[in-house]
C-alpha cells in the first residue's frame, strides 16, 4: 500500500533545517529528491560517524534524517545548474529551502519570481527569524534558537542554582520541521480550492516561542514567569516533586495522582494487593477521593480537604514504587489505569517490549555495509496508508542520472555535466 502522501513531489534544498520536514514527507510516500551541491551538504560532516570512521557516506545524523529520499548534486552557482533546478521546479508541488534570507536570490533563484512562473508552487522558507525584518539576517544555532525562544528557560531542576537545560537531538528543527509540515499540508489543501501555491514562512525562533506549553502565555497575559522544576511542567508556582526512587535504585515518574473517584478505587485496591494498607495510614484520604466526584486541581493549596485528599494519592504513589522496580512499577501502573512513566536511557527505548510490538525499531537496509541498521521508526500510523522507511540516506549524487532522466537528459548528457562540475 502507497504512503498517505504518495503521489506528493517535494524539491528540498539541502539544509539542517529542512531535513526534518523532508524526512516527515518522504517517509509518508512523497518523493523527495534532495538537491545538494557537487561536494555534498554540511550535514555529511556531522558526527557521530557508523563505525567511528569520519566518512560523508557515514554521518549517522545524515542518514537519520535523509531516509526515502532520492539524491542528486546539482552546483546552483552555474548558470546550467540553476536551468536545471528551474525544470525540476516545474514538476514540484512543494519546494523546502532551509538557506539563509537573500542567498537563493544571490543565486538568481528565489521564491518570489518562481512562485510567478510555477504558480501551482508551495514554497517553504525555514530561517531563524524569517525572510524579512530586523534579525532576518542574524546567525543562530540551534541552542540560541532554543534559548531565545523560550523552551530553555522552561527546563531544568528544582534548584536554580543549576542552568537551565537544552535538550538535545536539534529540537529547534525538529520543531521547525513539524510546523512546516502542518503549514505546507494546509496550503496544499487551499491550493484543491484555489488553484494557486503560496510561499509559507517558518520561523525557527517564533516556532520555538509557541512551543512553550504555557511559559509564554504566563507572560502575555498574567505577566508571571514559569519556574522550571525536575521531571515536571515549569509553573509559575512550585508544585510537588513527580520523580520518585524504585526498589532498584532506578526513577520513574508517578505523573498526576488520581483525580477521579474510580482512580482513586484503583489506587487503593493496589495498597491492598500489594499488603501496604496499614502502612499507610491516610488510606482513609484515598476512601475520601472514592467518594468525591472529582478532584479541582484549582481548590489544591486553598481547600485543606482537597489538598489533603490529592496530597495522600501521591504519597501513596510513592510508597508503592519504593516496593517495586521501576519496570514493573510502570507496567503494573499502566495496567491498573493509573498515569506512570519509567524513565528510560534513550538506548532502552529501542528493547521496550511495547515499542518492538509496535514496530518502532525499524532495520533499514544498508547493502554497502552488508547489513541491515536499526533506525526509530514511525512517529505515527496510518492503517490503510502506512508509514515506512522505504530506503536508507542517498549517497552522494545517488540518483542524479535517474532524477534528470525524468527531465528528458540522458546518461551521455548527464555523464558531460558531471565533467563540467555542474552535477
Amino acid at each position: 500500500m502507497a504512503g498517505p502522501l504518495a503521489g506528493l513531489r517535494v524539491l528540498e534544498i539541502a539544509h539542517e533545517r529542512t531535513a526534518y520536514a523532508g524526512k516527515l514527507l518522504a517517509d509518508a510516500g512523497a518523493d523527495v529528491c534532495l538537491l545538494e551541491p557537487p561536494a555534498g551538504c554540511a550535514q555529511r560532516a556531522h558526527a557521530p560517524f557508523v563505525d567511528d570512521r569520519p566518512d560523508p557516506e557515514g554521518s549517522l545524523s545524515f542518514w537519520h534524517y535523509n531516509t526515502s529520499k532520492r539524491g542528486l548534486t546539482l552546483a546552483l552557482d552555474a548558470p546550467r545548474g540553476r536551468d536545471l533546478a528551474r525544470e525540476l521546479l516545474t514538476r514540484a508541488d512543494v519546494v523546502l529551502d532551509g538557506e539563509d534570507p537573500g542567498r537563493l536570490t544571490s543565486l538568481g533563484i528565489d521564491a518570489e519570481p518562481e512562485l510567478e512562473r510555477c504558480p501551482r508552487l508551495v514554497w517553504v522558507s525555514i530561517t531563524p527569524f524569517g525572510r524579512s525584518g530586523p534579525r532576518a539576517h542574524e546567525p543562530a544555532t540551534d541552542l540560541t534558537l532554543l534559548a531565545g525562544g523560550g523552551p530553555v528557560w522552561s527546563c531544568g531542576y528544582d534548584d536554580h542554582a543549576l542552568p537551565p537545560v537544552r535538550g538535545g537531538g536539534g529540537q529547534a528543527f525538529h520543531i521547525g520541521g513539524h510546523y512546516a509540515v502542518m503549514s505546507l499540508l494546509v496550503a496544499l489543501l487551499e491550493r484543491e480550492q484555489s488553484g494557486r501555491g503560496q510561499l509559507v514562512e517558518v520561523g525557527l525562533h517564533a516556532a520555538c516561542n509557541v512551543t512553550t506549553e504555557m511559559a509564554s502565555y504566563e507572560w502575555l497575559v498574567a505577566r508571571t514567569t514559569v519556574q522550571r522544576q525536575t521531571g515536571r511542567h515549569a509553573m509559575a508556582v512550585r508544585t510537588a516533586p513527580s520523580q520518585t526512587l524504585c526498589a532498584d535504585g532506578r526513577y520513574a515518574n508517578t505523573g498526576v495522582p488520581p483525580r477521579r473517584p474510580e482512580e482513586f478505587g484503583r489506587l487503593h485496591r493496589w495498597l491492598v494487593d500489594l499488603g501496604l494498607i496499614d502502612r499507610f495510614p491516610e488510606a482513609f484520604l484515598l476512601e475520601m477521593g472514592m467518594q468525591r466526584d472529582h478532584i479541582d486541581l484549582a481548590q489544591i493549596g486553598r481547600d485543606e480537604e482537597t489538598t489533603a485528599i490529592f496530597g495522600a494519592g501521591r504519597e501513596a504513589i510513592v510508597l508503592i514504587a519504593s516496593q517495586l522496580s521501576a519496570v514493573e512499577f510502570f507496567q503494573e501502573a499502566q495496567t491498573r489505569g493509573l498515569t506512570a512513566g519509567v524513565i528510560y536511557a534513550p538506548e532502552e527505548v529501542l528493547d521496550d517490549p511495547h515499542f518492538r510490538a509496535r514496530g518502532f525499531p525499524t532495520a533499514v537496509a544498508h547493502p554497502e555495509l552488508g547489513r541491515d541498521v536499526v533506525y526509530p521508526g514511525a512517529p505515527y500510523r496510518f492503517r490503510q496508508t502506512p508509514w515506512r522507511i522505504a530506503r536508507r540516506a542517498p549517497r552522494l549524487g545517488e540518483h542524479t542520472d535517474e532524477i534528470l532522466g525524468e527531465l528528458g537528459i540522458d546518461a551521455a548528457a548527464c555523464a558531460a555535466l558531471r565533467a563540467e562540475g555542474i552535477v
